[in-house]
């Protein structure tokens, strides 16, 4: 039996998510979340085997934060992200957090069991839409790494930054790790994208996971 943790701040979705679910005989509505506090101390307490979590709960992207708390804590809990929206930088920033699924909420219910029972069993599930987006990201960036090693002109802090965005660390998080003004922090990243010849930060992103970027301590400001 799958135990599911249902975090959405909408009162009705959550409701008819439940009453859904509940009619299948292999899951279990185990709880609920308005907010991505509650999600995490829901997932605690409750121990679900898949949280399905609204990306945008009251003060904006939470979901992504909760996701990453609660997979950090729980590593066996699988999060779904549930989203309106088909934002790469969403969609990035979701799997660095550790979700194992990402899903329209235009979707039918059919594909949201068929992704609840896939990361339950430990698969990862994307619709084919995501996941081929994902692909082009990557071919797209080896190509250009494949003519040019523009890594290499980077300052040191560009490439803390780099760094943490590949680690999926919001605007504000990579300000307040390096110490630096969240304006500089967007300053420096249209530098990065500019040396880098890429155009949003899900190709910064990926561009950090293929070079394979380790977290490292600051290093003075250049």
């Amino acid at each position: 039996m799958t135990k599911i943790l249902i975090a959405d701040d909408h009162n009705l979705v959550r409701q008819a998510l439940s009453q859904m679910l509940q009619t299948e005989l292999d899951m279990t509505v185990v709880g609920e979340a308005a907010n991505a506090e509650e999600a995490v101390a829901r997932s605690k307490l409750l121990e679900p085997d898949v949280v399905l979590m609204d990306i945008h709960m009251p003060r904006g992207t939470e979901g992504i934060e909760a996701t990453k708390r609660i997979t950090e804590h729980s590593p066996s809990i699988k999060v779904i992200m549930l989203t309106m929206e088909r934002q790469d930088e969403y969609l990035f920033e979701s799997i660095k957090a550790g979700a194992k699924g990402y899903l329209l909420k235009n979707a039918d219910s059919e594909e949201l069991l068929q992704a609840i029972r896939a990361v339950a069993a430990g698969e990862a599930t994307l619709p084919p839409t995501i996941a081929r987006k994902v692909l082009e990201e990557f071919h797209r960036l080896s190509e250009r790494e494949s003519q040019d090693k523009p890594y290499e002109h980077l300052t040191e802090r560009e490439r803390d930054i780099l760094n943490l965005v590949g680690q999926g660390a919001t605007n504000r998080e990579i300000a307040q790790s390096l110490d630096i003004a969240e304006k500089t922090v967007r300053n420096r990243l249209s530098v990065i994208f500019d040396k880098l010849h890429i155009n949003n930060r899900t190709q910064a992103a990926l561009f950090a996971v293929r070079e394979g970027l380790s977290p490292k301590a600051s290093g003075s400001e250049n």
